[in-house]
């Protein structure tokens, strides 16, 4: 278990992480993001699991936007009580 302490994909099923980078992102921009058929043409979160969990190279890719949007995320996070603050200083 220590061993998978520090990776932000354990415990995540590409589902979940398929289900947030929609709420995150929507459709529209994640076929920008990462331009899949499966996210550009009709997509579906079950159709978009059966490819991703076929094709490891772009499962990598969307496992990729995920950690990225993990990070923003977490960034955004720590921003937000400073901005209050550095305004009022200003």
């Amino acid at each position: 278990m220590t061993e998978q302490a520090r990776n932000p994909l354990h415990g995540v099923t590409l589902e979940m992480m398929l289900n947030a980078l929609v709420a995150h992102f929507d459709w529209p921009e994640l076929g920008r993001q990462v331009p899949l058929r499966c996210f550009v043409s009709d997509p579906s979160v079950a159709s978009s699991l059966k490819f991703l969990r076929k094709t490891p190279w772009a499962r990598a890719k969307v496992e990729s936007l995920y950690l990225f949007m993990l990070r923003e995320q977490a960034r955004a996070q720590r921003e937000l009580p400073s901005r209050p603050g550095a305004a009022a200083r200003s």
